[in-house]
């Protein structure tokens, strides 16, 4: 795992659920953070932002997504293997 990009997620992450960083757990699913449906929307985005990525999800059919938002830690995964992608 990167951990800058984890950190930089988990940053951004802690914005969007107004806590620190440090009470992002990697198992914390989004809803257990206060994050709605807006609030993911808006962190995918930051993400994108952040990383010069495109996210492929569907914020009327998440469970559709190929990005999985289940968990903090599956989040940080999706990225990595985004950024990855796009550097082969």
């Amino acid at each position: 795992m990167n951990t800058d990009v984890s950190n930089r997620i988990r940053a951004i992450i802690a914005e969007q659920a107004m806590l620190e960083p440090d009470q992002i757990s990697d198992d914390a699913t989004p809803e257990q953070l206060g994050i709605d449906s807006l609030g993911l929307v808006e962190t995918i985005f930051a993400i994108e932002e952040e990383f010069d990525i495109s996210v492929p999800f569907n914020a009327n059919e998440p469970e559709k997504s190929a990005f999985d938002i289940s968990s903090m830690g599956s989040i940080v995964a999706a990225v990595e293997r985004l950024i990855s992608e796009k550097a082969a």
